[in-house]
């Protein structure tokens, strides 16, 4: 039941102190969770009050905060998510991930709206968080041991039929700077370096199961919209592409767009992309749907390769950052190759967008000279190698471990390097699409994709990809509503199937609150500028709100696209005009 009559929450947060294997329960006011919605909007505030300015991210002064959001375990469609929130040892900035699968459902019926992991550990630990005790577990036999069978292991001694687990593979014990935390083998947290911080405290694996239930304010409100949502879904052309192809699809979509990302992003099309799709996928490997919990679209894609020295290899995936990120970045055109890539990474922890960035990046240094490395464009093996040198911090897996712009520095190559804030980009290049290039800038935890997902927008007609009028403001109404997604932890891929009405609706079953669109608009502006607040607060400004500079000077696809800075410039004034805030991207206090 929610604390003080509320409906939708628990109305408690968990405090745990590592340093001490100790823990508190605290109430969460009732009028923060009114003001933030819980998810993101909860996470941020509790990063934001318990955070520390200018402290160092590995160290025990950082936070780990993990949140369920207040759909997750009602049956709401999309709902099987959990968000992770930390300072980024990636960017030094605000850090926020998001996994799926089966883990959220059973973090929320532990009775929380909230997780804190403060302090640190003096050897690695194990957690049981349930709704009736925290238990801390020795685990110095898991340390080194690979993600997959340090799930099994803990799941194993727990002894919790139902129980599901987080788990960190050697890239966090050894704080790789961009490591993640993974469940259910395949599923990820992927980006920003959670992994890393959770590394760093010495907490080896999280798992969690219990009996809590929230009360939910309307239940027949609820199944309404659960029930209007699975009408909307049969025939729809969008769930059907996700059913069979997954994110693969999206190989097909960006080469012909002429924005796949490709030879370190020196290319927009990869001349062997056929060989990369989802229909290749599907023709030459035994693919299988896999779904979340509470999930139709079944994105996941089972995989057994069928052929060659991976034979038997299963992998869920590869989605299609990882196509981006090995194949097209990488030049490597062998799906099984980047299969046994995805499986590495999953296995060690590492996020594969900003693994196969680096990789390609070293390939780069090694072709000017700057590097001397037995590694070269389409070289699938010596890729793997490193991502183990990377991992386990031997070799050049040294400086890469510290991420791309320690890197791009010792190496003398800051001019080619591709990121912003220290975060490299998804596939989706922003000489093509102008508005992924206000996305990339303008998001807080560095280049990101998934806070608006506006290459929907500039791929399905609803803007010109190349104009740069009105876009800010079609962006913020892209990113307002997937920032509350993200305050109730939805699947961002139900974006073209809950709209407006149907957050509202989602908000007022779960809660009773029944907020107007310009209302849930304007939690949406504050729960943005909170995290904008965050990087502030970390010395961060306008000259960080910017895309790296090879996107303004060289043009791409044989001169024919490209951005320049007064474009981004005039975006971006529109964008912090709209938002509220002031020329710099600065925010009055009464925005959050």
């Amino acid at each position: 039941m929610g604390g003080y009559g509320m409906k939708g929450f628990f109305g408690k947060l968990l405090r745990i102190n590592l340093t001490t294997r100790s823990y508190i329960v605290e109430e969460i006011p009732e009028e923060i969770l009114k003001t933030y919605l819980g998810g993101k909007g909860l996470g941020s505030y509790l990063l934001l009050e318990n955070v520390r300015t200018g402290i160092d991210p590995l160290s025990e002064d950082n936070k780990l905060i993990f949140v369920a959001g207040p759909a997750t375990g009602t049956g709401m469609w999309g709902s099987s998510r959990y968000g992770v929130y930390s300072k980024s040892p990636q960017t030094g900035l605000y850090g926020e991930s998001y996994s799926g699968g089966k883990v959220a459902p059973l973090m929320r019926k532990t009775g929380y709206d909230a997780i804190i992991l403060e302090g640190a550990a003096d050897v690695p630990l194990s957690l049981e968080i349930s709704d009736c005790k925290v238990e801390f577990r020795n685990a110095n036999h898991l340390w080194g041991k690979d993600t997959f069978e340090t799930e099994d292991r803990v799941l194993e001694e727990v002894g919790v039929p139902e129980a599901q687990a987080i788990v960190i593979g050697p890239a966090g014990e050894n704080l790789v700077r961009f490591a993640c935390i993974e469940n259910n083998y395949w599923r990820s947290a992927g980006r920003t370096g959670m992994g890393a911080v959770m590394g760093s405290k010495k907490v080896k694996a999280i798992v969690f199961h219990g009996q809590a239930q929230a009360e939910v304010a309307d239940p027949e409100l609820l199944k309404d919209l659960i029930k209007s949502l699975t009408a909307k879904a049969k025939g729809n052309v969008g769930v059907k592409a996700y059913q069979t192809y997954g994110t693969t699809q999206m190989v097909k979509t960006m080469n012909c767009a002429e924005t796949f990302p490709t030879k370190y992003w020196s290319k927009g099309i990869y001349e062997n992309w056929k060989e990369l799709s989802g229909d290749t996928l599907l023709a030459e490997h035994e693919v299988k749907p896999n779904a979340c919990p509470t999930c139709f679209l079944a994105c996941g894609k089972l995989t057994t390769v069928s052929k060659g020295i991976y034979s038997g290899l299963k992998v869920e995936g590869p989605e299609y950052e990882t196509i981006y990120a090995f194949g097209g970045l990488c030049c490597i055109g062998d799906l099984a190759e980047i299969l046994h890539l995805n499986d590495l990474c999953d296995r060690l922890g590492m996020d594969t967008i900003t693994a196969g960035n680096l990789v390609a990046f070293t390939m780069e240094a090694v072709l000017r000279g700057k590097v001397e490395a037995n590694l070269s464009y389409g070289d699938a093996l010596g890729v793997a190698d490193l991502l183990v040198d990377i991992a386990k911090v031997r070799g050049l897996g040294v400086i890469l471990s510290q991420g791309i712009k320690p890197a791009a520095k010792v190496w003398d190559l800051e001019d080619i390097a591709i990121h912003v804030k220290g975060l490299e980009p998804s596939g989706y290049d922003p000489r093509v699409l102008k508005g992924m290039g206000l996305a990339y800038a303008t998001s807080t935890r560095g280049a990101c994709h998934l806070r608006a997902t506006f290459y929907k927008a500039e791929l399905s007609g609803m803007i010109d990809p190349a104009i740069t009028q009105g876009k800010a403001e079609m962006f913020i109404d892209f990113e307002n509503r997937l920032t509350l997604f993200n305050a109730q932890i939805l699947c961002v891929f139900y974006r073209d199937m809950i709209l407006w009405p149907e957050l509202r609706q989602l908000v007022k079953a779960l809660t009773g609150w029944d907020y107007t669109q310009p209302e849930l608009e304007e939690i949406a502006n504050r729960i943005v500028t909170l995290t904008k607040v965050f990087n502030l607060r970390e010395g961060a400004t306008r000259e960080q709100d910017t895309l790296p500079k090879r996107m303004f000077r060289e043009p791409l696809n044989e001169g024919r696209d490209v951005i320049t800075v007064e474009e981004l410039d005039f975006m971006l004034d529109e964008y912090y005009k709209l938002r509220g805030w002031d020329s710099q991207g600065r925010p009055p206090v009464i925005l959050y």
